[in-house]
């Protein structure tokens, strides 16, 4: 069982209003919701949406949303937050449509509670909102993060920062990248979108200078967020330890694997071979991913007419390890 808790919250009583806070969470749920292929990733999610008066988000019933979400044994927990942020000597804050003074909202405190003590397997927190990267400092030592297992904190920014708009407002930046890391831009070969990765595209795409996320996870290993289209077909993965008996390998190529004629070839020349050409087609596709390249020649059609090879790249022969451990 998967559970996602998404908050946007625009409206805000005593604080200025937001602009993109609850089109960022539709964002998030829409891409959440379900993978590429259509299946379900995180059935009905619970979306808290504060867009005006009739429709606040209160720090109680944010609060209490929070507990619920991870107060089950489920597989993943996943609580996504966009709106004010505040920070004090004594922590941080979630506030709520009608936070006052922003002390008065929902402690990171209380939220790491909730989050620490859950007996979800996996415990997954994305906040875009101002100085938000306190959430899971240790409160009396500078610099330390208490976190217990299974947990992962991504945030917009650090405690120091804020947290930026798009130009033109409608949407936050760092849930801008997020949703794009979601669709596909932080997938692995096979599609997995993990916490890790989805940091690592946000952590690129941001200038070194201006907002910086933040990233925290006490996990022994990275869970899938959502499953996006894979770059390479699972069975030419899998045929990585077949055409390749050894990691450092150099396959030998020659004129059979190239299923093309011109008809200015010798007559002594090899002709084309059905079993040569599925395999060469496999290489082809290993090329585009960069997992395999020719050796002593540009491209692979020269490697086969000359007789040369291929061989695995590092990211290849990582992929051909995970192959033969049966992972993949």
């Amino acid at each position: 069982m998967r559970k996602a808790l998404i908050v946007g919250v625009d409206y805000y009583e005593h604080f200025p209003n937001l602009s993109g806070c609850v089109n960022d969470a539709y964002a998030v749920k829409g891409v959440l919701e379900r993978n590429a292929d259509g299946t379900l990733n995180f059935p009905t999610p619970r979306l808290l949406a504060g867009t005006g008066p009739a429709q606040a988000v209160s720090r109680a019933e944010l609060k209490e949303a929070i507990r619920e979400l991870f107060a089950d044994d489920s597989d993943i927990a996943l609580l996504y937050f966009a709106g004010h942020g505040y920070i004090e000597e004594a922590g941080g804050y979630l506030c709520g449509s009608d936070s006052q003074t922003g002390d008065d909202g929902v402690a990171l405190a209380d939220v790491m509670t909730f989050v620490n003590g859950s007996p979800a397997k996996n415990k997954v927190v994305i906040l875009d909102s101002c100085h938000s990267g306190v959430a899971g400092n240790n409160s009396l030592t500078a610099g330390l993060a208490e976190i217990s297992e299974g947990v992962t904190i991504l945030t917009a920014s650090t405690d120091k920062q804020y947290a930026s708009e798009t130009p033109g407002g409608g949407s936050g930046v760092f849930t801008t990248l997020l949703v794009d890391a979601l669709n596909g831009a932080a997938a692995n070969l096979v599609g997995s979108v993990t916490p890790g990765s989805a940091y690592a595209h946000i952590d690129q795409s941001l200038g070194t200078w201006g907002q910086r996320p933040v990233f925290k996870t006490n996990v022994k290993t990275f869970v899938s967020l959502r499953e996006a289209d894979s770059s390479i077909d699972l069975a030419d993965l899998r045929a990585l330890t077949r055409l390749f008996p050894t990691p450092e390998y150099q396959l030998p190529l020659d004129p059979s694997y190239e299923p093309e004629r011109n008809g200015t070839e010798p007559a002594d020349f090899p002709a084309p071979d059905a079993a040569n050409n599925a395999a060469f087609k496999t290489l082809q596709n290993y090329v585009k991913v960069n997992l395999a390249r020719p050796v002593g020649a540009e491209h692979m059609w020269h490697a086969a007419m000359q007789n040369k090879s291929c061989e695995l790249t590092v990211l290849g022969q990582h992929y051909w390890s995970l192959v033969d451990q049966e992972l993949i």
